[in-house]
């Protein structure tokens, strides 16, 4: 789908949907839904309950937002050398499978300020670089995650602790598409808790337009929620990468509650109830994580390297809520993964078609879309 589709530069969503005008709130989104090979529907997000069933299950990533990205200097730390943004990817732990020491250790990108307050890919290295940061702590690049990668690297952090940095220092991440700095509230989704093993690097957007009414409209309805965690790292728009490795849990409530609508599902046989719909790829990265060969969920949790693709195909989920990905995005690859359980690849290529020349937003203030199946 990479090669024919072209997303023009002003459908990016360069300010959340509550700042685009007076009265609206973060759900005044557009959701484009696709359902089996029917031709897609435009919707508002508003509209979800009325387009799910009762005893539909959403799985909602509870991970949140870091403020990481942090100023620095690549230099002898006497107010010269190069300036740089670190943005802070993955804090390891001894279940990483990088193994070896990890005290301190986190995957970073180094980033280079745009001079509009955003920032521009730049190379990583060499080893033995040292990046001068706030409070005195310096970052100490070790070597690339990906052994001919250049963007993530590596690094130990000395002198200080990153999640204290990040809270005196950082800001979210972002990109050259939006317009300026947001606070980190318009980061956080309705469903983030604080939680073992930090955040995320970066939103987990799909999530992003719900609102504790909207939720409350979906309890109503009879649709269940089902929370899990993915801490995600940085996914910059510029490369086209595979996930790298993502500390996750399933807990044991929400491996039942999935397992017990596939349960229902089977055994109804017919009707639309008891779908299990993954609030965005973060949420199918984990839930997929989580299940064996036979589709069972467990409840699982460490570390996940797991990418989804056509050729794996998907176990557990039966639909998919997401924002719009860009050509180059591996994420994509789990899109078309999901395509074909519920109808087939030319379903995305019509919608993302559609959506194009209905002139929807996309990135992580834009609208949703919402796959399900026939």
């Amino acid at each position: 789908m990479a090669e024919a589709l072209r997303v023009p530069e002003e459908l990016s969503a360069r300010e959340p949907a509550e700042q685009r005008g007076p009265g609206l709130g973060r759900d005044a989104v557009r959701l484009l839904m696709s359902r089996g090979t029917a031709e897609p529907g435009d919707h508002a997000f508003g509209e979800l309950p009325e387009l799910l069933a009762p005893g539909d299950v959403l799985v909602v990533n509870t991970s949140r937002t870091l403020p990481a990205a942090v100023d620095g200097r690549v230099g002898d730390g006497r107010g010269r050398g190069e300036p740089v943004v670190v943005h802070f990817s993955t804090r390891a732990d001894r279940r990483h499978p990088a193994g070896r020491s990890v005290a301190g250790r986190w995957t970073v990108e180094l980033r280079r300020p745009d001079g509009r307050g955003s920032t521009l890919p730049r190379p990583g290295g060499p080893p033995g670089t040292v990046v001068r940061l706030p409070d005195g702590a310096r970052l100490v690049l070790e070597g690339p995650v990906d052994p001919g990668g250049v963007r993530l690297w590596w690094a130990q952090l000395r002198g200080g602790r990153a999640e204290e940095l990040m809270r005196r220092h950082g800001r979210p991440i972002r990109y050259g598409y939006t317009d300026r700095d947001q606070p980190l509230a318009a980061y956080q989704t309705v469903f983030a808790v604080d939680s073992p093993g930090g955040g995320s690097a970066e939103m987990p957007s799909a999530a992003r337009p719900f609102t504790a009414e909207l939720v409350a409209r979906l309890v109503s309805k009879g649709v269940q929620f089902a929370p899990l965690s993915l801490h995600t790292g940085v996914a910059s728009a510029e490369a086209f990468e595979p996930p790298y490795p993502e500390r996750f849990v399933v807990p044991p409530a929400t491996a039942w509650l999935v397992n017990a609508a596939r349960a229902r599902r089977r055994a109804a046989r017919r009707g639309t109830g008891g779908r299990v719909v993954a609030v965005g790829t973060t949420a199918v990265r984990a839930l997929e994580s989580a299940a064996g060969a036979d589709g069972r969920v467990r409840a699982t949790a460490g570390w996940t390297d797991l990418v989804v693709t056509p050729e794996r195909g998907v176990r557990v989920v039966d639909g998919l809520l997401t924002g719009l990905h860009e050509p180059t995005a591996s994420h994509l690859l789990m899109l078309e993964a999901v395509a074909a359980a519920t109808a087939d690849r030319e379903t995305l290529r019509a919608a993302y078609a559609a959506a194009v020349q209905r002139r929807y937003l996309w990135h992580e203030f834009g609208d949703l879309h919402l796959l399900l199946p026939g």
